[in-house]
């Protein structure tokens, strides 16, 4: 009878005893197992707790670099402006236009110029041509024998006009106030003269010339000078005449 007790309350022990460890087991269980999430909570552990290849990080971090770059200013490179053929051949044309209308205004500028209608240099032939009448007049006009005064007379008519007249006349008079008396010659040389204007029928030349006035009284007596003055100069029916004399005396 002891045997038979003590092996039933043997096996009411270990009963006990897987009881209790079955009971543990169930509470550690129930203890340590999540909870089942909703639709919200599984996206938020998806996007912190899952690894980085998963979708939901994925799009969160699609979603990042995406406010980045819109936050982030762009650079701006060289802006490329595409304009069509017409429109480059209008403001060509326009350009062009504006160009030639200053070209051509400054050009009527520059003829209007005294010194752009200088052909003292280009006009070889004309330049020739004053310069050798001219200096043909300067030696007969200054030139004065008392033995002749009617040849100075008509050298004058012949080569002067204008106000040269009067300027001729006042510079010699008192030399054909003198000559009679004196018996004066007057002779003047042109050595060296220069066009410095030559513009259609007018022209100016700077003269060089030698001078030299002999008294043949009773003793023979001769002086020599050197001049230089400016002549103006017009065209007249076919010849040069002298309009002005400059001495530079002012």
């Amino acid at each position: 009878m002891s045997t038979t007790r003590h092996l039933v309350n043997r096996q009411r022990r270990l009963a006990t005893v897987a009881a209790a460890e079955r009971t543990a087991t169930t509470a550690a269980t129930t203890t340590t197992a999540p909870e089942p999430a909703g639709p919200d909570t599984e996206s938020d552990s998806r996007s912190e707790g899952e690894p980085a290849g998963e979708p939901g990080e994925e799009d969160a971090e699609e979603k990042a670099k995406g406010k980045e770059k819109a936050e982030t200013p762009r650079s701006v490179g060289p802006v490329r402006l595409r304009v069509s053929l017409p429109a480059l051949l209008c403001v060509l044309t326009v350009l062009l236009g504006s160009f030639a209308a200053w070209s051509f205004t400054s050009a009527g500028a520059l003829r209007d110029e005294p010194g752009r209608r200088n052909t003292a240099l280009t006009d070889i032939g004309r330049t020739s041509e004053v310069k050798g009448q001219i200096t043909e007049a300067v030696g007969a006009v200054f030139s004065y024998n008392y033995a002749s005064p009617a040849k100075a007379d008509t050298a004058v008519k012949t080569y002067l006009v204008g106000k040269a007249v009067q300027q001729h006349k006042d510079m010699l008079a008192e030399v054909r106030a003198q000559a009679p008396k004196q018996k004066l010659v007057l002779t003047t040389t042109v050595t060296e003269s220069g066009v410095e204007l030559l513009d259609g029928d007018r022209a100016r030349l700077l003269i060089f010339a030698d001078q030299s006035n002999t008294r043949t009284g009773k003793s023979e007596q001769t002086t020599y000078a050197a001049a230089m003055f400016a002549v103006d100069a017009v065209r007249r029916g076919g010849s040069w005449r002298i309009s002005a004399i400059d001495t530079f005396s002012r």
